[in-house]
């Protein structure tokens, strides 16, 4: 135990300092201290100022609002790792940062649950008109009979993408008497009827499902994924709910064929806040529910992601 002690501590006297640029759980920051790294806490600061600052740290800590492209990279000789606070690292140049010797860690299994529950909620949401409800009897107004819902039992659900996340949604889903189906680049086909599932083409499950979640990392080929073909082919009816990335929905074919789904929600947008006028018209639509990317936003996935964030920042360090 001793000598564990003493190789740790040998390890981060050459990587002590630890920049965090956004919001994180004060556990966390005496994490990284218990570990014997040099901590500063500087929540929101402005990529201006972050550019100038960053050198001189070997470690910078960061969440989905930072852009960690080539230009941030660059401003600093002495980074060694690139930590983002969550699961995804698509606001990160990852191949540029592996091609100057610096590791990218996350934490990938820490928000999962978080993430299927608030699919699962915003699933009963749609199919039950909870906002309308909800909306209507705050403005005053006594809505009952006005919004007839639907069970989810016996109904189609398309699950796309079968991760993590994937996977538990496919499970609860399952256990709601849904017929689940799934698909996936990979062979998934055993670990889906594991839970319940059938593994099946796209098109099918498109064609097939009451309604479909997406569950996929923004990646060039998951990029605007489900557009206007894909939207032709889903059932009249049908409900979408996005809790992965905004960028894998085109905006512009999901506006135009908002009428003819039952509903939509999006915890995610390709633009957050959102600015543009194409999204907004998209808020506003009556049938489009909007969460601000709160996926991962409970206490219970903030102290998972903390936890699992120090061991892969030491592991990272201790591989230098």
């Amino acid at each position: 135990m001793e000598f564990l002690k003493k190789r740790e501590t040998w390890c981060l006297a050459f990587v002590s300092r630890v920049l965090v640029a956004d919001s994180v759980p004060e556990s966390f920051l005496q994490r990284l201290s218990s570990l014997g790294f040099s901590v500063d806490y500087r929540p929101g600061v402005s990529r201006e100022a972050l550019v100038e600052m960053l050198d001189g740290y070997e470690v910078l800590v960061f969440r989905s609002r930072l852009r960690v492209n080539r230009e941030l990279i660059d401003s600093a000789t002495s980074l060694r790792v690139l930590a983002r606070y969550g699961v995804g690292l698509d606001n990160v140049d990852v191949d540029y940062a592996v091609s100057r010797g610096i590791a990218v860690v996350n934490a990938p299994c820490s928000s999962a649950v978080s993430v299927a529950e608030l699919t699962l909620g915003l699933l009963l949401m749609l199919f039950r008109n909870l906002y309308q409800h909800v909306d209507s009897v705050k403005k005053g107004y006594w809505s009952k009979g006005a919004f007839v819902g639907r069970e989810l039992h016996g109904k189609t659900l398309g699950v796309v993408g079968f991760g993590r996340i994937g996977r538990l949604v496919a499970r609860y889903a399952a256990s709601l008497n849904m017929r689940v189906l799934v698909a996936d680049v990979r062979d998934v086909s055993r670990e889906a009827s594991e839970v319940g599932a059938e593994q099946v083409g796209l098109e099918e499950l498109l064609s097939s499902s009451h309604a479909v979640t997406l569950h996929v990392p923004l990646t060039p080929k998951t990029h605007r994924m489900i557009s206007w073909r894909e939207f032709s082919i889903m059932r009249e009816g049908a409900f979408l709910v996005n809790t992965s990335r905004g960028e894998v929905v085109d905006s512009e074919a999901l506006l135009a064929n908002l009428d003819r789904l039952g509903g939509v929600a999006l915890d995610v947008l390709e633009e957050e806040p959102p600015r543009s006028e194409r999204l907004l018209r998209i808020i506003a639509h009556p049938k489009v529910i909007v969460t601000p990317h709160i996926g991962a936003e409970t206490l219970e996935a903030q102290e998972r992601i903390g936890e699992e964030l120090a061991v892969a920042i030491r592991e990272a360090v201790e591989r230098l």
